[in-house]
């Protein structure tokens, strides 16, 4: 392990989005978002994802010079053509117009079409409890991942789900979690480390467990949350399927990567995201009345008798919390292997290898 600080690595993501292309400003909300996320101990989808994020911008799949843009506006919705650009900027212009929609009319939505990975969820949902708002945030993924329950062919991806609600002397409850087992960026990571993966996680072609990481990256084929069907994998499908008509149907982007007509993957990624804002004092009538209850419901679950004194009950959010003040003083810790993939990405751009 090696550890980066986030200025120096906010400087090396920079400089390889600007030498593709991308703006100032678009290169620096990607950076910041992927930086944010690696602090938050999220380390699959932070600097983790360059590697695929190049291979996707040399294939021609994401847009350096994107004219993202508002195609349809009403007063509590709008929808956003992203243009094919990488999806950190257009999700975050995406919650910004939610949250004004929401300050307006007591809730907002935003859904984007056309365009690209976006990182983590959790991110999106979380700008809206910076701002005393609670955030929802839903994307379909550029390629099958998941395998629906009694199948054996992936058909939806990883296709996440993130909420995040503030409190008035706590810090944001945020949950952010992919509707697959795991993200298939877990995948990835045991990969690198050369380990195998837990039973439950990934399918071989037959539909059997996989725990050789090296084949599980290579076919792509991950379970439902829950694993198996009487663990409750149902559940985590259906909420894939939910995620896909929010963000892929109702955005008018292709279903997890596919062409309808066709079934074929398509040439442009085209994946779909979901935004929604909303304000607790329009349901209320009181924001401190608001607080004051979800300072209760930390409470209730903080004082949870634990099974084991040394491990306390969690609130989610705060494995991320802990991390996030870790990180910022020593540094964000990053294995050879993805040390040694973005300095080859920093090389093939054309830009100097700042760690």
């Amino acid at each position: 392990m090696i550890t980066v600080s986030a200025d120096v690595l906010s400087a090396q993501l920079n400089s390889v989005f600007r030498a593709w292309g991308f703006s100032q400003e678009h290169g620096e909300t990607c950076a910041a978002v992927m930086v944010d996320t690696d602090l938050r101990g999220i380390d699959s989808h932070g600097v983790g994802m360059l590697s695929a994020y190049e291979e996707w911008w040399r294939d021609g799949k994401i847009n350096a010079t994107p004219d993202i843009r508002v195609v349809r506006d009403q007063p509590g919705l709008c929808a956003i053509d992203a243009d094919h650009s990488l999806g950190h900027p257009p999700a975050v212009l995406a919650m910004e117009l939610a949250m004004a929609k929401a300050r307006g009319h007591g809730v907002g939505v935003a859904v984007v079409g056309r365009s690209n990975h976006y990182g983590a969820a959790g991110y999106y949902a979380h700008m809206a409890a910076e701002q005393g708002l609670i955030g929802i945030a839903m994307s379909s993924t550029p390629a099958p991942l998941m395998v629906p329950t009694f199948g054996k062919q992936p058909r939806l991806g990883s296709n996440p789900i993130a909420f995040a609600a503030p409190a008035q002397n706590n810090k944001p409850i945020v949950v952010d979690m992919a509707t697959t087992t795991v993200a298939y960026g877990k995948v990835t990571i045991a990969r690198r480390a050369g380990k195998n993966l837990p039973a439950g996680w990934a399918l071989d072609e037959e539909g059997r467990t996989l725990t050789d990481s090296e084949r599980a990256a290579a076919l792509r084929a991950i379970t439902p949350l829950g694993g198996e069907r009487d663990l409750g994998s149902h559940k985590g499908y259906g909420l894939a399927v939910m995620v896909e008509v929010l963000s892929s149907v109702l955005s008018g982007a292709l279903l997890s990567g596919h062409v309808p007509a066709t079934g074929e993957m398509a040439e442009k990624t085209d994946i779909g995201h979901f935004f929604m804002a909303l304000d607790p004092q329009a349901a209320r009538g009181s924001r401190q009345a608001y607080g004051i209850d979800m300072d209760h419901l930390v409470a209730l679950l903080r004082t949870t008798p634990p099974i084991d004194p040394a491990q306390p009950v969690l609130v989610p959010g705060d494995p991320e919390n802990e991390a996030m003040a870790q990180r910022r003083e020593k540094g964000i810790p990053m294995v050879p292997a993805l040390v040694a993939e973005v300095r080859e990405v920093a090389q093939r751009s054309g830009v100097p290898q700042l760690f």
